[in-house]
């Protein structure tokens, strides 16, 4: 009498009633994807041929580009092939201990294989590494707890920022902020690699991590998806 009092009070445990499991956690696949998608936004990035500089070597695979030995070449530039209007987009690059490299964004209207200056004036948001200094492409000094080997870009349109982040611990590394008009696309500026192995730098095919808040958000269900599990 007792088993069924409770059966009739709680049907998620009648037999042949049992919960749809598979329904109620795509309803919660669901729910931990709207929780995310604000917060994790990782684009896939590869390079666009067509506006790199003849000085370039773009892998087959157009993700990683190195500059050729050719004397008195400092820089040389190559855009990513998708360009941002709007959201928040992140993706990385492995820079290894290449000694000479600008990464960032660059607004749609400058001139794709023409000579370029990476400053915010000049529509490049970027953060520039020359024999062992980090700066913000204006000549102020970037401080950095250790030489990267990997950058994160971010860039939240809507907000008018370009950050930059080490993958490793997600530490900050630098924001440009700025109201944007146009459209933006990856940039890429590198030079000569001299004695450095690799001599290229590369887009990185990385796993999104969640950090803080993320976390925290999606946490209670995972947790719910942990007990329903437990009732199967």
């Amino acid at each position: 009498w007792i088993f069924n009092y409770r059966s009739l009070s709680d049907p998620q445990l009648v037999s042949g009633a049992l919960i749809d499991v598979a329904k109620h956690l795509g309803n919660l696949s669901f729910r931990v994807w709207e929780k995310m998608k604000d917060k994790v936004h990782f684009s896939p990035v590869i390079l666009d041929p067509n506006t790199a500089s003849g000085w370039l070597y773009l892998s087959d695979d157009l993700t990683s580009v190195r500059c050729g030995d050719t004397e008195n070449i400092n820089y040389t530039n190559v855009f990513g092939s998708e360009g941002f209007s709007s959201g928040r987009h992140s993706w990385e690059v492995e820079v290894g201990d290449h000694p000479r490299w600008n990464i960032g964004l660059v607004k749609e209207s400058v001139d794709r294989k023409g000579e370029t200056c990476a400053l915010p004036s000049f529509g490049i948001w970027c953060l520039v590494h020359s024999d062992g200094k980090y700066t913000d492409g204006e000549d102020n000094i970037v401080t950095v707890k250790q030489n990267l080997q990997r950058i994160r870009v971010q860039l939240d349109y809507d907000r008018g920022e370009v950050s930059f982040y080490n993958p490793e611990d997600m530490s900050h590394i630098y924001t440009h902020r700025d109201t944007f008009t146009e459209k933006l696309f990856p940039y890429f500026c590198v030079g000569r690699a001299g004695e450095a192995n690799p001599s290229s730098i590369a887009l990185c095919k990385t796993d999104i991590n969640f950090y803080g808040s993320l976390s925290e958000s999606v946490l209670p269900f995972l947790k719910e998806c942990q007990s329903l599990m437990a009732i199967t």
